[in-house]
């Protein structure tokens, strides 16, 4: 069975995304040809040049990188950094890289959850919901066909509100038109103005899917001419966004849970802020670099912030309110890995697909 890029790709977007990426982020197919016939695959955190010698001993045309091999403008490439001469050597060797980063973090089943897992949190919702990531759909049906319609549109992915599915608001009314000569209307004749009892049906969606709900939309809609109108809500979802917060099952006093994660986490080391003297129960967490969520982890009340890249000074902002760790950014990052195979094995068993086991992280420290 032959399995192409275009596969995998909308496999991965299927998973997460490309719209809930950070708007600074480089994601997608960043080098190659959604046409190419996949031989196998290597998944890396970073995409450095001992890592595409890995993938060419491992005969992969297709790497899967978590951080984007280009990630601001480039002017020239000439071989001057590293990212520069692993470009130059896809393009020679005809291999494809696919990023998936910051929207692989946003979604309730990336990397948070991963790790939620990992640590045994029960996971209550995103520390920082992503805006605009919910739309609304308003359509206007005959009568008879509205359940039909509605019904198309559920199954295409709208109408789910938090535990609920099937959610839509609906009520009767009359609309009005005329067709010119060269019309086919559903009801009435051609040139006269007709008056249809019609059914007002209002679905919320997730951004993403507003494609496969329009399509759904016109396949399922009996009008030659479609009446109905898109908008972004302001409303909050809870499942969509940066960092997470949660609590353990059983609390544990500061050291027992910094070996805790230690442990679980296979962390060489961790640095952190003066114990506050708390039980920890409740947990944020940041994969990468969150500075900028301790105040916020601080308002949910939650006991420990959990990320990494932080500076000197945000480990004074504890103020013994919350007790800060910060685990480092390869550390924090390097189940992305884990993940991703794991979700492509159960879905493409005809390649193999290799974690790549080259150590990326940049950082040695002396002990």
């Amino acid at each position: 069975m032959k399995i192409f890029v275009r596969d995998i790709v909308k496999k991965l977007e299927e998973l997460a995304p490309i719209e809930y990426a950070e708007s600074y982020d480089n994601v997608g197919l960043i080098i190659g040809n959604y046409d190419q016939e996949i031989k196998n695959i290597l998944i890396t955190l970073d995409l450095t040049e001992e890592v595409f010698n890995e993938s060419i001993n491992k005969k992969c045309n297709l790497i899967i990188s978590f951080h984007p091999i280009i990630f601001k403008p480039i002017k020239n490439i000439t071989g001057k950094t590293f990212s520069e001469r692993v470009i130059i050597s896809a393009l020679k060797n005809d291999i494809s890289i696919y990023v998936i980063h910051t929207n692989l973090d946003s979604i309730w089943k990336g990397t948070s959850d991963y790790i939620s897992k990992l640590l045994k949190i029960n996971k209550e919702k995103v520390l920082f919901p992503k805006k605009y990531t919910i739309k609304k759909m308003i359509t206007y049906v005959p009568v008879n066909y509205a359940e039909k319609v509605r019904n198309s549109l559920f199954e295409a992915g709208a109408g789910n509100i938090s535990n609920y599915s099937h959610c839509s608001y609906n009520f009767d009314g009359i609309g009005s038109y005329m067709g010119n000569k060269s019309s086919k209307p559903f009801s009435g004749k051609k040139e006269s103005f007709h008056m249809e009892k019609e059914t007002c049906i209002g679905v919320i969606f997730p951004s993403h899917k507003e494609e496969m709900i329009k399509n759904s939309l016109f396949k399922s809609h009996p009008y030659e001419e479609v009446a109905y109108e898109i908008y972004n809500i302001e409303n909050i979802n809870p499942y969509t966004g940066i960092g997470f917060i949660g609590e353990i099952e059983k609390d544990m006093n500061e050291s027992n849970f910094l070996l805790f994660i230690k442990k679980k986490m296979n962390l060489s080391c961790i640095r952190h802020s003066y114990f506050t003297g708390k039980k920890i129960k409740r947990i944020a967490f940041i994969t990468g670099s969150g500075r900028f969520g301790i105040e916020t982890a601080v308002k949910e009340k939650a006991d420990v912030f959990i990320s990494s890249d932080l500076k000197y000074h945000d480990f004074f902002k504890s103020e013994k309110k919350i007790f800060i760790v910060d685990i480092d950014h390869y550390e924090s990052e390097k189940i992305s890995k884990n993940l991703l195979k794991y979700f492509l094995d159960k879905s493409f068993t005809f390649i193999s697909i290799y974690k790549s086991e080259v150590y990326t992280n940049p950082i040695r420290y002396f002990y």
